[in-house]
């Protein structure tokens, strides 16, 4: 065995010290720490020490995200809108609807106008209001009508005719709407239609 060892040229001490510091160097330099000191180092209290400023934190926090939110979604950004509003081929539609003039957008004045009218004593006058609200409302659905198909032709041109979503309803009940009053708000100009 010595002249295996000599005919080799390495001492086998020499080499298990090598191969300790190596391991040792890339070790992570501290023992393993004991499942109790583990679980020692979790354990974190139920209830909080101050019960009522960790309510009060809670709600800052809620009430913060609730605000971003609720702003994200005036704004139009895609994380915070609801799964109806989601998709570029809706945010297409949105555009569409608000940079178009719709006759819907008058239905909320038109129908407090003949709230008012109903007050007027005269029955002529009462009929004549009932009329003009049902000619109205007759002229809103048939201006929506033709918009649902004019997306719907828009987006296939865009999109192809196999990937459309259904957006007439959509577009309809969003162009019923009072300018001011849609979410996401609007965010283009009057006559900017997209692209």
């Amino acid at each position: 065995m010595p002249k295996n060892q000599a005919s080799n040229g390495s001492d086998p001490v020499t080499s298990d010290e090598s191969t300790e510091e190596t391991v040792s160097a890339v070790g992570k330099g501290a023992p393993t720490p004991t499942r109790k000191q583990q679980e020692a180092a979790n354990k974190r209290p139920l209830v909080p020490g101050d019960r009522k400023e960790a309510a009060k934190a809670a709600r800052a926090k809620s009430a913060e995200a609730r605000e971003r939110a609720r702003i994200g979604m005036a704004n139009g950004e895609e994380k915070y809108l609801p799964m109806r509003d989601r998709g570029e081929q809706k945010r297409y539609v949105r555009d569409y609807v608000d940079a178009r003039f719709s006759i819907g957008e008058f239905m909320i004045p038109v129908m407090f106008l003949v709230i008012i009218l109903t007050f007027i004593p005269s029955p002529e006058v009462q009929t004549y209001g009932i009329l003009a609200l049902w000619a109205f409302f007759l002229i809103a659905v048939v201006d929506s009508v033709i918009l649902g198909f004019s997306l719907t032709r828009k987006l296939a041109a865009k999109y192809g005719k196999d990937k459309v979503e259904k957006v007439r309803w959509y577009a309809a009940m969003r162009a019923l709407q009072l300018r001011a009053m849609r979410l996401p708000k609007p965010q283009v100009k009057r006559f900017q239609f997209p692209s």
